[in-house]
């Protein structure tokens, strides 16, 4: 194949992924987030220099049905401006489905995400082979699900919790 033909090629599959990745965005806009299921969140934030206000989809890799806790990875790295944006505040509002909840934010510690990560692996709806796919995709080498390659995945992929922001007249909350 030419050339100019793969970078055609490459161009329509780039564009494809683009609108891929904007379609949960849209259906939570048009408020048809439940569509996507608990899987997915949409995260409202305000930028730390800029003070708009963004919005995210971001993929739930552990849900705390006690806590109300959910825990999301930046994907991108710690450099991502939502993950900094959120640290940078700490609080920020997740929709989920149909329901709307401010919430409080905390960084996992690295001990703390590897347990995630190795539970992600175990409860997540694609084979195990899958997700170490997409892994060694995202930190760029191979992902093995290895103790020591899940060690270095979470200083390349740190993770995030959010919980439920105490509404007034709650009690207070012992924290983990």
């Amino acid at each position: 194949m030419p050339s100019d033909q793969r970078a055609g090629a490459h161009s329509r599959r780039r564009t494809l992924l683009f609108k891929g990745l904007a379609l949960p965005r849209l259906l939570y806009r048009y408020r048809l987030g439940w569509l996507l299921g608990p899987r997915l969140l949409l995260l409202t934030h305000v930028g730390r220099t800029s003070g708009r206000t963004y919005h995210t989809v971001l993929e739930v890799v552990r849900r705390d049905p006690a806590t109300g806790e959910v825990t999301v990875a930046a994907g991108w790295g710690p450099g991502t401006d939502w993950y900094r944006n959120v640290l940078h505040a700490g609080q920020a509002v997740i929709t989920t489905g149909r329901r709307t909840t401010p919430v409080r934010v905390r960084a996992l510690e690295a001990s703390e995400a590897e347990s995630v990560l190795a539970g992600y692996e175990t409860r997540a709806p694609v084979p195990r082979p899958v997700v170490n796919s997409m892994l060694s995709r995202l930190l760029g080498w191979r992902y093995d699900g290895s103790p020591e390659a899940r060690a270095r995945a979470v200083q390349q992929l740190p993770m995030v919790a959010f919980r439920p922001a105490q509404r007034a007249g709650d009690r207070a909350d012992p924290g983990p």
